[in-house]
């Protein structure tokens, strides 16, 4: 079941034990996962979930992952990363050629990945939150502003007292102010993909933030919960 807010991703891949792996390493990591397992099918689901992401296998039965990649394009400037074999290089070169945004070789790692993925993504401008980093100096939504290089948080002129996690939180919701970022995404950014415990040390962390940035914390208008996704850092209706 899709979740509202998430990026999709869809998984062309022919081989079950990869296409098992990547659904639940994806997911995790904050991707609706959608899967084909051939290039005919690829093309099917491309036009029925509008990915924000195709990983597509070179090698596929029916189709080659190449000619996917090369009818998509006549369509289509969704990001697309190639899946070669180790040592490849014709495959390679040849997706390339035909607009593959990127390329991966067998066997790779989640988080290469998924680091390759969300930078596509981040070229294109679609489906996947920015990472603070990707901001030049400071970040102004509405009366609120955090300067990353000098580690400062001004609400209406007055300076905040912020811990590294907070304003790192903070950091990540104001780089994306007016979108959804589910809890799996934020502590995977805050705290790592190697966090091990629940969301609770994310909620207490907002609840927090709530205290130093919201009029009335118990009803919050800058950094609302969007139920059963995450949070939004709200922009200020004009």
């Amino acid at each position: 079941m899709a979740v509202q807010g998430r990026p999709t991703v869809l998984v062309v891949e022919d081989e079950a034990s990869y296409v098992e792996a990547l659904t639940i390493g994806l997911t995790r990591e904050g991707f609706n996962v959608e899967t084909a397992f051939d290039g005919a099918e690829a093309l099917l689901k491309f036009e029925d979930v509008t990915p924000d992401l195709i990983l597509l296998d070179v090698m596929l039965p029916k189709m080659s992952g190449i000619d996917v990649c090369r009818l998509i394009r006549k369509r289509s400037q969704v990001p697309i990363i190639m899946v070669t074999a180790k040592g490849a290089e014709i495959d390679t070169v040849v997706g390339l050629e035909v607009g593959a945004d990127d390329y991966v070789a067998k066997p790779y790692r989640m988080r290469e990945l998924v680091a390759r993925m969300r930078a596509v993504m981040r070229r294109h401008g679609t489906g996947t939150p920015v990472e603070p980093g990707a901001t030049v100096g400071a970040i102004v939504v509405g009366d609120l502003s955090l300067d990353p290089d000098e580690h400062r948080v001004l609400l209406g002129g007055g300076e905040l007292t912020m811990p590294l996690k907070e304003f790192e939180l903070l950091h990540l919701l104001m780089a994306n102010a007016g979108r959804v970022l589910t809890r799996e995404v934020l502590i995977d950014r805050v705290w790592g993909s190697d966090y091990v415990g629940d969301t609770k040390t994310l909620d207490v962390h907002v609840k927090r933030l709530r205290g130093k940035i919201e009029d009335d914390p118990a009803n919050p208008l800058r950094l609302v919960t969007i139920r059963g996704l995450g949070y939004k850092f709200e922009r200020p209706k004009a």
